[in-house]
């Protein structure tokens, strides 16, 4: 078995195999990002703790998954994507368990932390494994599958930790992942095909100084609501963590084996679909974090009916994400991606203007609905556009990457959006609520509209259907060209 470019076993199953067991890997990953923020009121009461504790049941979930995405990456591209995958898939699954079995809020904060590391290891594999497997002509589709469920998971966490919360206890939260994990694991030994990266050492000092810069950021963002930005803890835990990625930055640009090779970025292709993706994920988890409140709080419903009444918004991608796939294998992806940015930026700028302390749900219902199909616009083309910007050996850098900066935004949101709700108003009665929460949303809605501004950055065309042609001019042509000057490859097959 080859230990460079995209060399793969024999061993492996069809696309459809690796379609399903990347989907649902994908899904438990992103599902645990908001799974837990409608059952905080439950954890409480079992298990005590201040407000602060709570808040890091979400908080050390996401600390772990972004700042270790990129290593995760790296790590299977170096000792196969495959086996790291499993690897990821153990630790997440084992990890759930102990959270669900918690005995106090400590030992669940550990077992989230935990959480985020095998989330990190698995997550950025799914789709490198994904386009190992699919022909190129027929990624579209398969894309758009695999970002349907990923997207419905990201929005639809707060709804099924509710549902879970309400109906069964917050422990079944944790323990829906355990039969999913333990199904997947000798699928995914017997079904999926080993591929690996570059083969190249791992980048230790690009490791620590992005890991430690994501930190530093992540950290001081889910610090900032509640410490209050000004504090010296946040301040610097922003600038440190600034501080570090320039780091980065100068260290990848000189490193012969960078984690990160910033040369990516020349490409317009790389740098406009990861603006676009850190600018939708701020403005989408925001918009969601705030929302599902608002429904709960202001207008009287349960955390079900509430989930319920999103779904027009966060089920939208399980409808529309296959066509967009099919539209991105037909027009290319730029003009689908770029169109759901702002079909998401107007819905919510609808609803915006149509929120207040006593909303009929019709009034929202064409918000939801625009948003949604924004939504699952955005997911398949844009996990395309990633794959097919770099060579395939890059194509591990590229997905832990997007995933990073994803990561990243959706923290940057919640934290963003907040603090401007905070400002403007606040818990006291609906009408205080809605006074926040309207010009929360219409930020929420200018950030998403930039993204669509970044994606039309991207250039045009079809992504090539030749799985084996950026292969080809990658060895033709000098180690350190442009990402943009490669034609965009796929995966072997």
């Amino acid at each position: 078995m080859s230990q460079h470019g995209t060399g793969q076993s024999t061993r492996g199953g069809g696309a459809v195999w690796a379609l399903v067991i990347t989907s649902v890997a994908g899904f438990m990953a992103a599902l645990d990002n908001l799974v837990v923020t409608t059952a905080l009121p439950s954890i409480r009461e079992d298990l005590g703790g201040a407000l602060h504790d709570l808040e890091w049941t979400v908080s050390a979930y996401t600390l772990t998954f972004a700042v270790l995405l990129m290593f995760g990456a790296a790590l299977g591209d170096r000792f196969g994507r495959r086996r790291l995958f499993t690897i990821g898939l153990t630790v997440f699954t084992l990890a759930s368990a102990a959270a669900a079995m918690a005995p106090g809020i400590d030992s669940l904060i550990a077992a989230r932390a935990v959480q985020g590391v095998g989330a990190a290891i698995m997550m950025p594999l799914t789709l490198t494994l994904l386009t190992a497997a699919v022909p190129a002509e027929r990624r579209g589709m398969a894309y758009g599958i695999w970002g349907a469920v990923n997207g419905l998971a990201v929005a639809s966490g707060p709804l099924v930790g509710g549902t879970l919360t309400e109906h069964l206890s917050w422990q079944w939260i944790f323990w829906l992942n355990v039969p999913l994990g333990l199904a997947l694991l000798p699928l995914a030994r017997l079904r999926l095909a080993e591929s690996h990266g570059t083969g190249a050492p791992l980048d230790l000092p690009g490791t620590l100084l992005a890991s430690g810069g994501l930190f530093g950021i992540v950290y001081g963002l889910v610090r900032g609501p509640l410490d209050g930005w000004t504090g010296s803890v946040v301040l610097t835990a922003l600038f440190a963590g600034a501080a570090l990625l320039a780091g980065f930055v100068l260290y990848s640009t000189r490193a012969r084996n960078p984690m990160l090779p910033m040369r990516l970025f020349r490409s317009r292709a790389f740098a406009g679909i990861n603006a676009a993706s850190l600018l939708m994920f701020l403005g989408m988890f925001g918009s969601i974090f705030l929302l599902s409140q608002y429904m709960q709080g202001v207008l009287g419903y349960s955390p079900t009916e509430a989930g319920l009444r999103m779904l027009p918004w966060t089920g939208m991608p399980m409808l529309v994400a296959p066509l967009a796939g099919f539209l991105s294998d037909r027009i290319g992806g730029r003009p689908v991606v770029a169109a759901g940015l702002f079909l998401q930026a107007a819905g919510l700028g609808y609803l915006a203007q149509v929120i207040t302390a006593d909303a009929t749900y019709a009034a929202q219902l064409p918000g939801l609905i625009i948003s949604g199909i924004g939504m699952a616009l955005y997911f398949a083309p844009a996990s395309a556009l990633v794959m097919s910007s770099v060579v395939a050996k890059e194509q591990g850098i590229a997905s832990g990457a997007n995933n990073a900066l994803r990561e990243v935004g959706g923290a940057l949101g919640i934290a963003v959006m907040s603090s401007i709700f905070a400002a403007q108003g606040g818990y006291e009665s609906a009408q205080i609520f809605v006074d926040g929460l309207r010009p929360a949303v219409a930020v929420g809605a200018a950030v998403v509209a930039l993204g669509g501004i970044a994606a039309l950055l991207v250039p045009g065309g079809r992504t090539p259907s030749d799985p084996a042609e950026g292969d080809r001019k990658s060895l033709r042509g000098p180690a350190t060209a442009p990402a943009d000057t490669i034609s965009a490859p796929a995966a072997a097959r």
